[in-house]
């Protein structure tokens, strides 16, 4: 057992193992990124919270897998079991752009370069850990591995693929935030437990080879081979997987493949606040490792002084990986907390007095929940604001107020600047007081010069595939801004995100949009061609055509033609007047059944 002490970083050498004294590590952790010692990375919390259970726990980031390997043998054997992860983004993502063209950068490497991780990093680094540690358990988890635990449609390779647990040949997958399940695991393996043995923990998935039933608890979903067959089974699967993901007591899940089958079993309950304090305020160095010797690391440098509130998200949004991976429902840090998290950020030599960012995957969710928790443990909807906000949701934003209050009275901080987006149909009651108070003080206090929302589109027949409010509340939410700002004598601009080609969108659909941002003076920057990522929605849309709740053939965008002529849209400043606006017959393919 073992408990380092506060400011010194997790070994990631034979030389630093030595060091501290140790001849094996207990756990040993891969990760796609570089490492940085701080709450908003995944690989270091996980490993933190390990140490905090009493575990000698390495990391070896990024290790090179196009040599001799030396990397993954450095540090020899861990006593407990290896662990892999892409990083903190899915590995695919962060090396291709919607038209599969290789991005030139790595926001998680130092000096932001790319080519430090391989594609299907999770994949890669589990093979060669297996081949070369064949008898030493490993656990697979983050983001990539999370999202691929069962059958899935890749849009890189343009096929279905089964669970990542076949491919990387792992001997466990965790899904999820998963801090509670590694420690327990830990727990389990070092009282004797075989790895092999362990199919009863939570939040975990596996390979069996047992015969299993339908009942109250258990769920038998389509084989991988009848999805491939049959794009619909894939389709039917989906809406049962998210039904189970938006339960507060979810089925176990079995999908057969050859003979075998993919177990998930349920998640852990809902984090509290205390746990989530917990984690947050374990010994982080909070800075990146001194390896990379002064170089710069992009996604270091937009979080540095930002200040993560709380995790989960139940805003739905069919193209979105969060609440699959975070989960629906929002956990939230103690007030304490955070503002013991904001003083010691003030204490760093290089804060000029300027946080930037105050929030979570949606800013303004810091801790709704159902009013009565017993009629969320019965609903299975997957969001709690669409298409209109549920009864039971207390959607009062009063206690953040009263935080972005306390933090305005920090004497250091000179601005608190909420950089994460807020979902503004959680406040469009403007006959609310709380709620124009609550934009009121985002406007005047907490903008950059620039306030990010997320609108997506501008036509209600694309906005239904995406699970989005109308476009009418974005246009009541810009008047507003711009009297705020007019009355306050502030330059500011509001900056809205938007995504082309999402299932259900045609060109005539990107047409309009770009009408409407015409005719509102609008110049999109944050905009993007739609991705298909792993388990969400709109990919499985994408793959089968099809909508898995209705059954109903959607229009989907295939080409890349097609895809680029919606894009343009975005940019019909650019365009002479005559040319702005074509007709989306061409280039638009009409719905069709994928072939497996």
């Amino acid at each position: 057992m073992n408990k380092q002490s506060t400011g010194s970083f997790l070994p990631t050498s034979k030389k630093e193992m030595d060091a501290l004294g140790w001849s094996q590590a207990d756990v040993i952790l891969f990760t796609g990124d570089a490492y940085i010692d701080h709450p908003s990375f995944g690989a270091a919390v996980v490993g933190r919270v390990l140490e905090n259970a009493g575990y000698k726990v390495a990391i070896v980031p990024q290790p090179n897998w196009r040599d001799d390997l030396r990397d993954f043998r450095k540090l020899g054997e861990p006593r407990l079991f290896f662990a892999a992860t892409s990083g903190n983004m899915d590995s695919m993502v962060n090396h291709y752009t919607a038209n599969k063209r290789l991005r030139s950068d790595d926001a998680f490497t130092a000096g932001g370069q790319s080519g430090f991780r391989p594609d299907y990093a999770v994949k890669v680094y589990s093979q060669i850990i297996k081949k070369l540690f064949p008898d030493i358990p490993l656990v697979i988890g983050g983001v990539e591995a999370s999202l691929r635990r069962l059958t899935y449609y890749d849009y890189w390779a343009d096929k279905l693929l089964p669970s990542i647990l076949f491919e990387s040949k792992a001997d466990m997958l965790i899904y999820g935030m998963g801090e509670r399940p590694i420690v327990e695991l830990a727990r389990r393996v070092e009282n004797g437990e075989k790895i092999s043995s362990i199919t009863n923990l939570p939040q975990t998935a596996f390979i069996s080879n047992e015969t299993y039933s339908a009942n109250s608890e258990t769920i038998i979903l389509h084989s991988y081979n009848d999805c491939l067959k049959n794009p619909s089974k894939l389709a039917e699967n989906f809406k049962i997987i998210e039904e189970e993901s938006n339960k507060m007591a979810p089925c176990k899940l079995i999908e057969p493949i050859d003979g075998s089958s993919i177990v998930v079993n349920s998640p852990y309950p809902i984090a509290t606040s205390k746990e989530m304090d917990a984690w947050w305020n374990l010994p982080y160095v909070r800075a990146p490792h001194h390896r990379y010797k002064g170089k710069k690391i992009p996604a270091w440098e937009m979080i540095k002084f930002s200040v993560n509130i709380h995790r989960g998200c139940f805003g739905g949004c069919s193209f979105c990986t969060i609440s699959a991976h975070q989960g629906k429902f929002v956990s939230s840090r103690s007030e304490e907390s955070i503002l013991k998290e904001v003083d010691r950020i003030t204490q760093d030599p290089e804060f000029k007095g300027y946080l930037s960012d105050l929030g979570g995957p949606s800013a303004n969710m810091y801790r709704m929940q159902g009013k009565n928790l017993s009629i969320c443990a019965r609903c299975k909807k997957p969001s709690c604001i669409y298409p209109s906000i549920c009864n039971n949701l207390d959607t009062n934003h009063e206690p953040l107020l009263k935080l972005y209050q306390k933090v305005r009275s920090n004497p250091k901080v000179k601005k608190a600047f909420i950089g994460s987006g807020i979902r503004y149909d959680l406040f469009a009651d403007w006959s609310n007081a709380v709620n124009r108070q609550y934009f009121d003080d985002v406007v005047q206090y907490h903008v950059s010069g620039r306030l990010k929302v997320a609108p997506e589109h501008t036509e209600d027949n694309v906005l239904k595939y995406m699970r989005k409010p109308p476009f009418k509340l974005f246009e009541e939410l810009k008047v507003k801004f711009d009297n705020i700002n007019r009355k306050n004598s502030l330059n500011q601009q509001l900056i809205p995100y938007f995504i082309s080609s999402h299932p259900g969108c045609t060109l005539e659909h990107m047409n309009s949009l770009a009408k409407r941002m015409e005719k509102m003076r609008i110049h999109p920057e944050q905009v993007q061609d739609f991705t298909p990522t792993p388990m969400t929605l709109a990919s499985t849309i994408f793959y089968t055509g099809v909508d898995p709740y209705s059954g109903k053939p959607v229009f989907v965008e295939r080409s890349k033609e097609g895809k680029l002529k919606q894009r343009e849209n975005f940019f019909w400043y650019k365009k002479p007047p005559a040319k702005r606006f074509e007709s989306g017959k061409k280039g638009n393919l009409p719905y069709r059944k994928r072939k497996a």
